[in-house]
């Protein structure tokens, strides 16, 4: 969950575990939530329902540090598709002896970073918590952030940017802004701390409309202040101008 990412900015996606809660407009039309209560009747989504334990999570993380080691790369990971990796701790479906909730699966994985298992991973931690970061993070990483770690929040209009404001008071070296899926127009913003921008439109049946003048607003604004600028998506479904197909990466990223 998932071998060979779709999603255009990253190599592959990991979930720890499946299930979340809303917390602001970019989460209305949530493909994940979809996923987990209509179409495959899990119940995980909400604040009262327990999370599900992804059970190959792990091995998967392991397999692709393997691969990515032997063949002397470095593969960007997404945490992840169907979670927040900085939500307030819940239960699991399916505990063990060493793990029975998502904080203990959270935990496991900080240990395997801080103890070099994953040095040809680069982890994207994208999250609508920002505010829980430096709460749920190793306190000995505050003393020197792992590099092949970023911290990304995700923002949908202008009253959303708080959250981009909320990652970059924690004032750690690698973090990245998803705005996706923009929903409104923002406007200027000030991007300081911040070394990536992501930007897209919404897709799928209920999708709300993309002002492609956002993508070139935003586009102007990261060239003014020299931020890597990636524009995944109109919808999925309109064709991307060529002036704006623009996908880079920050150079400690590559």
């Amino acid at each position: 969950m998932a071998e060979n990412s779709k999603i255009e900015w990253c190599d592959h996606t990991t979930n720890l575990w499946w299930g979340c809660s809303k917390v602001h407009t970019g989460c209305k039309n949530c493909y994940a939530e979809y996923l987990s209560d209509t179409r495959y009747k899990k119940n995980l989504w909400g604040e009262k329902n327990i999370r599900k334990r992804i059970l190959s999570a792990f091995t998967d993380l392991d397999r692709y540090q393997k691969q990515a080691e032997k063949k002397g790369i470095k593969y960007k990971i997404f945490i992840g598709s169907m979670m927040d990796i900085f939500e307030e701790d819940k239960e699991i479906q399916n505990p063990t002896d060493v793990i029975d909730s998502i904080a203990s699966l959270r935990f496991r994985l900080w240990r395997k970073i801080h103890n070099n298992q994953y040095n040809n991973l680069i982890f994207l931690l994208l999250t609508k918590r920002p505010q829980n970061i430096l709460k749920m993070i190793p306190t000995s990483w505050q003393d020197g952030y792992p590099n092949n770690v970023w911290f990304g929040t995700s923002v949908s209009d202008i009253h959303t940017w708080q959250y981009a404001d909320q990652l970059k008071a924690t004032e750690i070296p690698n973090l990245f802004v998803s705005i996706e899926p923009q929903v409104a127009r923002i406007g200027n913003i000030d991007l300081e701390g911040i070394r990536w921008v992501i930007q897209g439109g919404e897709s799928g049946n209920k999708k709300r409309p993309f002002d492609i003048s956002w993508a070139y607003k935003m586009k102007e604004v990261c060239q003014q202040q020299n931020v890597p600028y990636f524009f995944k998506q109109i919808d999925k479904k309109q064709p991307i101008p060529q002036d704006l197909m623009i996908r880079e990466f920050p150079e400690n990223m590559k």
